[in-house]
Parts: structure tokens; sequence; C-alpha cells
């Protein structure tokens, strides 16, 4: 089961996706809301938290959901502060009750991570594409239109038509023909 914590949130925060299953993560605890309640009142426990990047509204509310619940933060760059487990391109991540391909994708910044179920038909895209071809900002520090469209690119390698649900960082999920919205967004991110 896939929830979004921050559907409705009126603040600046990135998606929050809680997994559970097997193993229950936070797929990104958001910002400048009280993530820890939406979490508490849904799930006893959490496994780990699961980073697909650190910009700050993805992860203004980590500290809080790793102090409430006792867990680590899995991330790409273990350097950064926050980050307690790296995370490597192509390691298998279980989200919920389904291993997850890890695919280091930057170009929106250097630590992005996709995380793709072929078993389970689900995308975690980050702010990598959006909805409607939409894509990442290549304008903050880190950002490269070049290396996105690499991503984005490398993203298309792993998933095919058979996708059916693409959760992305920011505005609503994709659960009708999401191959179609990441194709779109490497022809758009081409062009922009």
């Amino acid at each position: 089961m896939i929830a979004n914590l921050a559907q409705g949130v009126q603040a600046f925060t990135s998606n929050v996706f809680l997994v559970t299953g097997e193993r229950t993560v936070v797929v990104d605890p958001g910002a400048n809301f009280d993530v820890v309640d939406a979490i508490d009142s849904r799930v006893a426990d959490l496994d780990a938290v699961v980073l697909t990047h650190t910009h700050r509204d993805h992860v203004g509310n980590l500290e809080a959901v790793k102090e409430a619940f006792g867990v680590d933060a899995w991330g790409y760059d273990g350097s950064i502060d926050g980050v307690d487990h790296e995370i490597e391109d192509e390691e298998s991540v279980r989200l919920g009750d389904h291993e997850y391909v890890a695919l280091h994708t930057p170009g929106h910044k250097d630590d992005h991570l996709c995380f793709y179920s072929a078993d389970a038909g689900v995308l975690f895209a980050g702010d990598l594409v959006f909805q409607n071809g939409s894509f990442g900002r290549t304008d903050l520090e880190e950002g490269d239109r070049q290396t996105l469209v690499e991503s984005i690119d490398r993203v298309l390698e792993w998933v095919d038509e058979r996708l059916g649900e693409m959760h992305t960082g920011h505005g609503p999920s994709v659960n009708t023909e999401p191959y179609d919205h990441v194709e779109l967004a490497s022809r758009m991110a081409r062009q922009a």
C-alpha cells in the first residue's frame, strides 16, 4: 500500500509516500508540516526512511521522523547530513512488500535516486519527471539539463509500457499510462 501523506497539505513540501508492508518505509519525509503525526496515525512502526534526494523540501522533516521512530535514513550520498546509509546505483531496496532497483539519476541534484519495481509496476520518480511530460528543475545548484536528459533516458531503459504507477516528488501520482509521461518528459527536456 502506498499513501501520499502530504496530499492536501498547504505548505512548501515534497510529496511524502508511506509504503506499508513487510518493510514499512517513508520515501522522502517532506518539510514544513507534522509528518510524524501523519505517520503515527497510520502505522504503529516504521522501518526506515528512503530518500530520492536531499533538497530541503524533501528532507526538512527528516530529523523529526528519525527521532520519533528511531529509524535510519538511506540515500545515495552518505556524506550528506542526515543520510545514515548509502544506496548504491542499481542496488536492490525493499519498499513495502517489493524489491526496487535504485537508479542514480542526477541532473536535478547530484544525489538523486529513482526507485523502480518491475514486479510491482511502480516507479518512485522523485523530482526527475512529473505528470504530463514535466521534469525537474536544472537551474538550481547541481542542476544540469543534459545530465537530466540522460537520467530520464536511463529510466526509460528500465521501465516499459507495463509500468502501472509513477509516484512523483510533487503533484499527483500518475496511474494512467505513466510510461507515456516519462517518454514525453524525455522529449520535452530536450526541447526546453
